[in-house]
């Protein structure tokens, strides 16, 4: 269990244990879901398809295969690891 205090500004500190557990890192986003019997969870919101569509798209940037993105993967790796 984790306690923590609410400021003023209603805000509170996740303890370093449960990020952990939630895998939070800074930036993140959370959800508070209060059930009818007034607890309250917090939990990871996963990026949506919607925030991420285009991220990678440049104008200039010619489509490659799959093969090729892999061949570029191993071929990266290699040359770091060897």
């Amino acid at each position: 269990m984790a306690i923590t205090t609410l400021t003023k500004k209603g805000q509170v500190t996740i303890p370093k244990k449960i990020r952990e557990v939630l895998g939070l890192q800074t930036g993140d986003k959370i959800e508070f879901i209060v059930s009818k019997d007034g607890e309250a969870r917090i939990k990871p919101v996963t990026k949506k398809i919607d925030d991420v569509y285009g991220l990678l798209f440049k104008p200039s940037r010619k489509p490659v295969s799959t093969d090729e993105m892999d061949r570029s993967v191993r071929e990266r790796l290699k040359t770091r690891f060897t």
